[in-house]
């Protein structure tokens, strides 16, 4: 379910109101890379470490627009800030008011939106996830990313495991308003080296088919460098569009080298690029 489809209850008032606030699509940077025919945007930006004023000022001197997140779920989710309700949500909304970004949240597993209205959650220009977060063998959420995760995952049978992560994955995108799909086809430490191996023909189409139905942008990652090339061809050929990100903590957002080379390699296209806000 994507986030239009989700807010649909909301009334045109409150649509209008929250793409007044945030930066349109008209009002964005007309700064482009060479060969690509659409505004530069990192919508994978951390405040960690820093202040939205330098951030901004980061902004201005790159070109490139940067959509903010902060991390939004339940307090279980462990993080040096998780927005957990209206409240929160509006007070992170009001710091961003004004400036020249948008405002996004990256949510936490599957269970994220119970403490949000669909009013709050209307005031963003756009949702972005991952799939990172894990249900571990103890039932317990798990950061796939961190050290030792095979003790707390199994992944004994990475072909099983495999299956297991793709449907995790289509769960996350199908159940939830959601926007964007970031830091996609990433694979834990253990079974990075086998990515082209283990991201099978099947295993991509069915995620592919997810994001294409459910209308959830994919996002280039700059810092992890993915998805891989065969994946984000048959991305473009399923009709997904596509969003840059960075997962830029202060001053490494906007890095999007990686992000742009594939997009030059895809012929990438504005009509082919998820702009916040164009609810």
């Amino acid at each position: 379910m994507n986030r239009r489809q989700f807010l649909k209850g909301v009334g045109a008032g409150m649509v209008g109101l929250s793409a007044g606030r945030g930066l349109m699509a008209q009002e964005v940077s007309r700064v482009t890379a060479p060969e690509l025919d659409f505004p530069l945007m990192d919508l994978h930006v951390h405040l960690d470490n820093s202040t939205i004023d330098k951030v901004v000022e980061l902004s201005e001197k790159l070109g490139i627009k940067f959509g903010i997140v902060e991390h939004a779920g339940t307090k279980e989710n462990i993080y040096p800030v998780v927005l957990s309700n209206d409240e929160e949500l509006n007070q992170y909304i009001k710091m961003l008011d004004g400036k020249p970004v948008y405002k996004g949240v990256q949510t936490e597993y599957s269970d994220w939106a119970v403490g949000f209205s669909k009013e709050a959650l209307g005031k963003l220009d756009f949702v972005l996830t991952d799939c990172m977060t894990y249900p571990g063998s103890d039932g317990k959420r798990t950061k796939l990313f961190q050290k030792g995760v095979e003790d707390r995952v199994d992944m004994t049978d990475r072909e099983a495991f495999m299956d297991k992560y793709v449907d995790w994955c289509v769960k996350v995108i199908e159940s939830k308003p959601l926007d964007v799909l970031a830091n996609v086809s990433w694979l834990p430490g253990p079974l990075a080296d086998d990515y082209d191996k283990l991201w099978t023909d099947a295993r991509m189409k069915k995620f592919i088919n997810a994001a294409v139905q459910s209308k959830v942008a994919l996002e280039i990652s700059g810092s992890y460098q993915l998805p891989k090339l065969p994946f984000l061809k048959r991305a473009k050929e399923a009709g997904v569009k596509f969003t840059f990100g960075s997962n830029g903590r202060y001053p490494k957002m906007g890095r999007l080298g990686y992000s742009i080379q594939m997009a030059k390699e895809l012929g990438l296209k504005r009509s082919d690029m998820f702009v916040p806000g164009n609810r």
